[in-house]
């Protein structure tokens, strides 16, 4: 199982996703370019000493995420507030990469048809999207647990 980023634009949510990662022992694919810098203080504080321990890969595009994605046998899970397929309804697979939009933009319509699969998370009625650090939460532990991926 794996996180990715498409092209993120807040570094506290990547920070508060790196530390997810860490203490799930899930790595984590940042798809460029990034509205920020690496090194920029909101990401570190967001991370805190979990950030160093995340097992992170940068890839220059979405082409060569996709590439990589494809040579591993990796099936992408794009999360979105517009997809169809429910989370509970979801039948995660143990190398399925789970792909969330930037916090603006989401993800554009050639990245969502390349998508194998389109997922969303529920909501009550009336509201538009989670966060993006709370919605990888959410999914990461649905993906996790029905694949027996839990660390111990």
């Amino acid at each position: 199982m794996r996180l990715a980023l498409y092209q993120p634009e807040i570094a506290g949510n990547v920070g508060a996703i790196l530390r997810l990662a860490a203490c799930f022992a899930t790595p984590v694919d940042i798809i460029m370019p990034c509205g920020f810098a690496f090194s920029d203080a909101r990401l570190k504080r967001a991370a805190m000493d979990y950030g160093k321990a995340a097992d992170v890969v940068k890839h220059a595009n979405f082409s060569d995420f996709r590439e990589d994605c494809v040579a591993k046998g990796r099936r992408i899970v794009l999360l979105s507030s517009h997809a169809s397929s429910h989370l509970p309804d979801t039948r995660f697979l143990n190398d399925d990469v789970l792909l969330m939009g930037s916090e603006g933009a989401g993800v554009p319509d050639d990245v969502r048809d390349i998508a194998d699969l389109r997922v969303r998370i529920p909501m009550a009625a009336g509201f538009r999207s989670l966060n993006i650090a709370v919605s990888a939460g959410i999914a990461l532990s649905e993906a996790l647990r029905q694949t027996g991926q839990y660390p111990q």
